[in-house]
């Protein structure tokens, strides 16, 4: 995440003209219509609101680039590449600094470099694009190397002021954040952007399911960003049977609906509204087992995100016990 001041990379300057104008591919080599996430938009609203391209709420406050997000602080360790998201020359790079959330008391360490790792490439003809919060040690480019569209530059990562992984991407013409959706400026809440700098642009999903899975009690949320509050063995003899759903972009008025399904029929369904905003959160529901034992064999979970009585999201877990 980047505030609303430019945070460039102050590093040596290496950047010849390059061809005119700019086409963009993805800087994230993950897919982002399942396993990873666009989690926030810049920020298009000119005074104290929130408004993504789509004129929802996918951003915050002065937001001035996209945040491509993978589903857990553990998937850090997949080294997902970062990719060049076109042809240029590499004009800033900084490295070392650590993979960890950004809280109130982490913000001291990280002032005035909250971009984190991060690379800055020139395109030539004023268009510039940076990438941030890359893993540590990841960095794969140098100041003056010249690359190429799709070419590995380091790996997602969550340091500098990040609150969860993340590469956030910021383009800039002439020293000017624009949005790669709507780089013209033409967009209205009457109709959709007309004008994009993707070469194929990236699903606009409004909100969804990051993840879904069983344990044997309510994790904390904590447990879930790091994806360590799915289990993959429950027995018969545990206390109490969970299903919880991690979703991004949650809207006021969304809900979740959750079921558990065992062997005998169903164990427990319930809905739950949620009655603000929130860019991410986790809800779960679960049932305290009598003295006897679960019954052995297959559980499934079902959790879907509703938006309007209209499914946005849904997803599928399975379990067996024994």
């Amino acid at each position: 995440m980047i505030k609303r001041a430019v945070l460039a990379l102050t590093l040596p300057f290496a950047g010849p003209t390059l061809a005119e104008g700019i086409s963009l591919q993805s800087p994230i080599d993950c897919d982002l219509t399942s396993t990873c996430y666009i989690q926030q938009y810049m920020d298009r609203h000119p005074t104290a609101g929130v408004r993504d391209y789509h004129c929802a709420g996918l951003s915050y406050d002065g937001h001035l680039g996209t945040d491509f997000a993978l589903p857990s602080t553990a998937d850090i360790q997949k080294d997902i590449a970062v990719r060049a998201a076109a042809d240029g020359v590499v004009e800033g790079v900084r490295d070392g600094m650590t993979d960890i959330e950004y809280t109130p008391q982490t913000a001291a360490a990280v002032e005035n470099r909250e971009c984190g790792n991060g690379v800055q490439i020139n395109h030539g003809q004023g268009w510039v694009t940076q990438y941030c919060h890359l893993k540590q040690g990841s960095l794969a480019v140098r100041t003056g190397q010249k690359v190429s569209a799709g070419d590995t530059l380091g790996h997602v990562g969550m340091s500098g002021r990040a609150a969860f992984p993340h590469v956030h991407l910021s383009v800039r013409k002439d020293g000017k954040a624009l949005d790669p959706f709507d780089p013209d400026g033409t967009l209205t809440c009457a109709s959709p952007a007309d004008s994009t700098l993707w070469a194929d642009p990236p699903p606009y999903r409004p909100g969804g399911l990051i993840s879904v899975g069983f344990s044997d009690h309510v994790p904390d949320f904590a447990q879930v960003k790091s994806g360590d509050a799915k289990k993959t063995r429950i027995s018969t003899q545990a206390r109490t049977l969970v299903i919880y759903g991690f979703g991004f972009g949650i809207r006021a008025g969304d809900v979740m609906r959750l079921s558990i399904t065992g062997p005998k029929g169903q164990v427990i369904a319930k809905d739950i509204v949620f009655d603000h905003p929130q860019a991410r959160s986790f809800r779960a529901i679960g049932k305290k087992r009598t003295w006897h034992p679960w019954p052995q064999g297959d559980y499934h979970g079902n959790v879907s995100l509703l938006r309007n009585n209209a499914v946005v999201s849904q997803s599928e877990t399975k379990i067996t016990l024994r």
